[in-house]
C-alpha cells in the first residue's frame, strides 16, 4: 500500500515541470504564429510588382528606389518594374539605375500593357535591368538626350538630284553630327553610359549608340530579333515562366533564376511618393511658387494677419523645393523675378497699372517658357499660365482702384487734415486759449473772444498753434408759401 502512495506521489512530481514545459511551448508557437507575417518569408515568397507609369521624375525615382529597397528586406526572388513611360529627367533617371545596379533582388523590366513604349529614360533603364522584357504591339528607342536633342528631329529628304541611298547617309551623317561642345559633349557623355550598360548585361551596344545619335526606335518583335531584349512576354506570368532558369549576375554572383509559378505582388506608391508626385508637377510648383510670394505680399502690406504670411511661407518653400529639381531655364526664371518685382512695386508705389501690367506680361513670358518643355511629361499647361495671369492681373486691377478711389477721398492725416476740422474750446482768454480737436489739446488762436465749451472750426496751422473760429450754426432755408 505504501508502496502504491510512494508511485503516485512520485509520478505528479513530475508530471508537474512537463505540463509546465507543454503550456511554454503552446505560449511561444502561439507567439511565433503571431509575428510569421511580420517575418521574412523563405517560402511562398512573391515577385514584386513596381509600375513605372508617365514621365520618369523625382518622385518616380523615389518610388522605384523604395521599392527596391523594400523587396530586398522580404527576400524577393525576383522584381519587375513595369513600364510605359515617355522618357523623363536625366538625374531621376540615372538614381533608378544606380539602385538597379546595386539591387541584391535581380531585376527584370517588362514594356507593357500592349501600346506601352520604354522611350527616352525608359531605354537606359531598361538596358540597366538584368533581365529586358517585352509585350507584342510595344516599342523602345528614341534615347537621344533631348537637352540637346530639340532642334526639330531627324533631317528627312535631300536634293532632288540626290540618290535616295545618298539621302539617307547625309541624314544619318547629320544626325550624328552635333551642332556645339555642348551637344557633342552630352550625346559622347550618353552614348557611354548606355554602352556600358549594354556591356554589362550582354545587350545589343551598337543599336544602343543608335538610339542615342540617331534616335532609333524598335518594335518589340524587332528588339528581339536585334538582342536588344531578352524574350517577349504577355503577362506577368509569362514573363515569371520564361525566366525561369536564365542566369543573371547579381554583386557579381551569378544567380539562377526559380521564378515560375511564383505568385505577382504589387508595390503601389505610398503618401510620401504621391506627395512628391504632386508638388513636382510643374503646374503645381508654379502655383505654390505664386501663392507663396502674393501670401507673404498681403503679410506684408496688412501686418499681423498671420494667415497670409504663414500659407505664404510654407507654399514657397514647397515651391522652391520643386523648382530646384525641376528643369528650369535661366530666361523664364529671370523673367518670373522681374514679373514679381514691378508687381510688388505697383503695390508699394502705384502707378496706375503701369508697373503692375508690364510686371503681368513678364510673369506669363516667364511662365510660358520657366520648364524645358522638351522634357516629355513635364510641361506646363496653359490653364496654369491662365491662373497665373489672372491672379497678378486681378492684384493689380485691384491696386488700381484703391489707388484711385484715394484720390477722391478727402485728406485726413497731417496738416490738410487738420483743415476744416471740428472741436471745442477748452479755455480760453482774449485772442488765445486751448481747444480740443480730433481728441487732443492745442494750442489756438482767434480774431474773436470765445468761451469754454463753445464749437469752434479749424482754420489755418502754424506749426502747432491753430487758427480757429467760431463754428456758424446751420441755417436751413425756411419755405414759404405764397398765397
Amino acid at each position: 500500500m505504501d508502496l502504491c502512495r510512494g508511485t503516485e506521489r512520485d509520478s505528479a512530481v513530475v508530471s508537474a515541470p512537463i505540463r509546465v514545459i507543454v503550456w511554454l511551448a503552446a505560449f511561444l508557437a502561439g507567439l511565433i504564429s503571431l509575428a510569421a507575417p511580420l517575418l521574412p518569408q523563405e517560402e511562398g515568397r512573391a515577385a514584386v510588382v513596381l509600375r513605372l507609369e508617365g514621365a520618369v521624375s523625382p518622385a518616380t525615382a523615389d518610388y522605384v528606389i523604395r521599392g527596391l529597397g523594400q523587396a530586398a528586406a522580404r527576400n524577393a526572388p525576383l522584381v519587375i518594374v513595369q513600364m510605359d513611360t515617355p522618357g523623363g529627367l536625366d538625374t531621376s533617371m540615372r538614381d533608378i539605375i544606380r539602385a538597379i545596379l546595386a539591387s541584391p533582388v535581380p531585376v527584370a523590366s517588362f514594356v507593357a500593357p500592349a501600346g506601352a513604349r520604354a522611350a527616352s529614360a525608359g531605354t537606359y533603364i531598361m538596358y540597366a535591368s538584368h533581365i529586358a522584357a517585352m509585350a507584342p504591339g510595344t516599342n523602345l528607342g528614341a534615347a537621344t538626350p533631348v537637352a540637346v536633342g530639340g532642334g526639330g528631329g531627324l533631317p528627312f529628304g535631300g536634293g532632288e538630284d540626290e540618290p535616295a541611298g545618298e539621302q539617307a547617309d547625309k541624314a544619318e551623317d547629320e544626325a550624328q553630327a552635333p551642332r556645339n561642345a555642348s551637344e557633342a559633349k552630352a550625346i559622347n557623355d550618353a552614348v557611354a553610359y548606355i554602352r556600358s550598360l549594354a556591356q554589362l548585361r550582354d545587350r545589343n551596344a551598337d543599336w544602343a549608340e543608335e538610339a542615342v545619335r540617331q534616335a532609333a526606335s524598335l518594335s518589340s518583335s524587332a528588339a528581339l530579333d536585334r538582342d536588344v531584349i531578352d524574350f517577349l512576354a504577355t503577362s506577368f506570368e509569362d514573363l515569371l515562366a520564361r525566366a525561369d532558369g536564365m542566369q543573371v549576375q547579381v554583386d557579381q554572383e551569378t544567380v539562377t533564376l526559380e521564378t515560375a509559378g511564383l505568385p505577382v505582388e504589387a508595390v503601389e506608391p505610398d503618401w510620401r511618393t504621391q506627395f512628391l508626385a504632386a508638388i513636382t508637377n510643374p503646374n503645381v510648383a508654379l502655383i505654390l511658387m505664386m501663392i507663396g510670394i502674393y501670401g507673404l505680399l498681403f503679410e506684408f502690406i496688412n501686418p499681423g494677419a498671420l494667415v497670409p504670411g504663414t500659407l505664404g511661407a510654407v507654399s514657397l518653400l514647397t515651391g522652391l523645393y520643386a523648382m530646384a529639381v525641376l528643369p528650369v531655364t535661366y530666361a523664364g526664371a529671370g523673367l518670373m523675378i522681374l514679373g514679381i518685382g514691378l508687381v510688388v512695386a505697383e503695390a508699394f508705389a502705384p502707378s496706375f497699372g503701369i508697373l503692375g501690367v508690364g510686371g503681368t506680361i513678364a510673369l506669363v513670358l516667364g511662365a510660358t517658357i520657366l520648364f524645358d518643355t522638351d522634357v516629355p511629361g513635364l510641361q506646363l499647361s496653359w490653364q496654369a499660365v491662365g491662373a497665373v495671369a489672372a491672379m497678378s492681373a486681378g492684384l493689380t486691377l485691384l491696386i488700381v482702384r484703391l489707388a484711385w478711389s484715394s484720390q477722391k477721398r478727402d485728406v485726413i492725416t497731417g496738416e490738410q487734415g487738420l483743415i476744416g476740422a471740428r472741436g471745442t474750446v477748452a479755455s480760453w482768454s482774449g485772442t488765445t486759449g486751448y481747444v480740443f480737436v480730433q481728441g487732443e489739446r492745442w494750442r489756438a488762436v482767434s480774431p474773436s473772444s470765445l468761451e469754454g465749451g463753445e464749437e469752434i472750426r479749424v482754420t489755418g496751422i502754424d506749426g502747432l498753434t491753430l487758427t480757429v473760429a467760431r463754428k456758424e450754426p446751420q441755417t436751413s432755408s425756411a419755405r414759404g408759401e405764397t398765397s
